[in-house]
């Protein structure tokens, strides 16, 4: 791949409202790219990328496996908080819900135009839920709903936003998301966007279209050779979406986030230990240990000067960043930090700790250097009191010394830190919603963030006969409603509630387009 981009003169600062392109690879190891050690498959475009930006070498998933490593991502709650903890096969799993505010609503409400396309990973398959990726912030949608549909490579049907779209089952479904987010990039106007790209590469079963490419000869299995030639997929879409961002003439001033939602997989013929997935770690998907939670993390701008970064981030901290970046009031009660100061050089706060959640399996803490894992009864080899062990990560980041005997204290000291993290949604609502009542559509302004809200005037577009409503403050948790009449017949089309504010010395402006209940006999939004 020709260089991604020439580094900055001076500036090591990102521009205002950046353009944001969030890579989620599925079930790529921390150790399967070059610039962490990787020497059996080739990764030249991330390497590259890797070496022009920001590469984070402590950078955690939200869990060990999909759903609720992705909830984390998306809302910015670890697993003790989120609605999402578990997978479709450990159990029940959640969907989202009007509760949840992903980092794509907050964009959206701003004025970026949002687009997922790849794998959501939350059921069910229904246009309109509250879980589907257009009711959680996204203007288009193109890919799989659910989690176990995204297995399938060559699809019979993929979601294009309410709509099933029928295929043949010959179609490649990873070819389709590319060819539709470098689209997506080209159609780039004025206004900022946000690019949520999951793919399903490299996740089981190892399936590629065509040969597999320069690993057709080496001397391992069918599954391994496959699952190598995924990687090396992932990483040509990789340097085709960088591509296209130049080309597009909009490199400059937008910011690319790539990672993994979990650890590698072993799973259909495919074994890690081949290509050293995780480098000096411990375990694989589904494991708490670090092989299954550490993730690759690069971040790549032409803004940004290449450095390399030690300090420990998690996947619940992308939705801050992004709100930072995109200058929006960030939620309140989160469990992620901006890291935002990290990718500038300017500094971050730390967390206290971190935290994974594996409901009736394992938990972990990270605390400084210090990390706990507690294994339920009778899982993965514990007995009838389950199990619980300590690893000093500065000195053992193989977790291969088990401290819990030589240090009792510290050990129940992080476990109870841990339960005191556990428990319900801690977040308040925010957001801008809108609702037919009474012969109204009635606007509500919710503060669900940290700081108080300044001369408010909410409204709605266009010609609606009605004057916006203004109040001098509202503050972290409360919420102001107004009702303005139904649009006339001949004002049919879409209605658009707005909210005009200041925040931190800031002006915002909301706009939240009315979806559901007809607007009246004759005009649907």
């Amino acid at each position: 791949m020709p260089s991604a981009a020439q580094p900055a003169a001076a500036d090591s600062g990102l521009p205002s409202r950046p353009n944001i392109v969030v890579i989620l690879a599925d079930d790529l190891g921390w150790g399967e790219i070059g610039s962490n050690g990787q020497r059996l498959i080739r990764t030249p475009n991330l390497d590259r990328m890797a070496e022009e930006g920001v590469r984070f070498t402590t950078a955690y998933s939200g869990a060990p496996l999909c759903a609720p490593s992705r909830c984390a991502l998306l809302t910015g709650l670890h697993a003790g908080h989120g609605t999402v903890r578990e997978n479709p096969e450990g159990g029940p799993q959640f969907a989202l819900t009007d509760a949840d505010v992903t980092f794509a609503e907050l964009l959206q409400l701003s004025g970026y135009r949002t687009a997922c396309i790849g794998k959501w990973g939350f059921g069910p398959e229904l246009a309109g839920h509250a879980s589907h990726p257009n009711m959680r912030g996204f203007d288009e949608f193109f890919g799989y709903i659910g989690h176990r549909h995204a297995h399938q490579y060559f699809p019979k049907y993929l979601w294009h936003n309410g709509s099933k779209v029928q295929l043949d089952g010959k179609s490649y479904a990873p070819h389709l998301f590319r060819k539709r987010a470098i689209e997506f990039i080209k159609e780039s106007g004025e206004d900022p966007f946000l690019l949520y790209f999951p793919t399903t590469l490299p996740h089981s079963p190892s399936v590629i279209a065509g040969d597999e490419g320069r690993y057709e000869d080496m001397p391992w299995s069918g599954p391994n050779r496959r699952h190598a030639a995924q990687v090396d997929r992932l990483d040509n879409d990789v340097a085709a979406l960088l591509r296209t961002l130049r080309e597009a003439g909009v490199a400059e001033r937008t910011l690319v986030l790539f990672t993994s939602d979990n650890g590698p997989h072993r799973e259909k013929g495919v074994t890690p230990e081949l290509f050293d997935s995780n480098g000096p770690l411990r375990a694989d998907k589904r494991d708490v240990y670090e092989g299954g939670i550490r993730v690759p993390l690069i971040a790549w701008s032409p803004a940004l000067r290449p450095r390399v970064v030690k300090q420990p981030v998690a996947g619940w901290d992308v939705l801050p960043t992004l709100a930072d970046l995109a200058g929006v009031p960030v939620p309140a009660n989160l469990d992620g930090h901006s890291f935002r100061g990290l990718l500038t050089g300017d500094g971050a706060p730390k967390h206290d700790h971190l935290v994974w959640n594996r409901p009736d399996k394992a938990q972990a803490i990270r605390r400084g250097r210090w990390k706990a894992i507690r294994f339920a009864p009778n899982i993965a080899g514990a007995g009838p009191e389950g199990r619980v062990e300590l690893y000093d990560l500065s000195t053992d980041p193989g977790e291969q010394l088990d401290l819990a005997a030589d240090r009792p204290d510290l050990a129940a000291e992080l476990l109870a830190t841990l339960d005191a993290s556990i428990g319900d949604d801690p977040r308040i609502p925010y957001g801008l919603k809108t609702e037919i009542t009474d012969g109204q559509i009635v606007v509500t302004l919710q503060n669900g963030s940290t700081v108080p809200w300044n001369e408010v005037r909410l409204g709605l577009d266009g010609p609606r006969r009605a004057r916006a409503h203004t109040v001098a403050r509202v503050d972290p948790g409360m919420a102001i409603s107004v009702g303005f009449p139904l649009p006339a017949a001949r004002s049919r089309g879409r209605v658009v509630a707005r909210a005009d504010f200041e925040a931190r010395g800031r002006s915002q402006l909301f706009r939240k387009t009315h979806r559901g209940t007809p607007l009246s006999a004759d005009a649907v939004p």
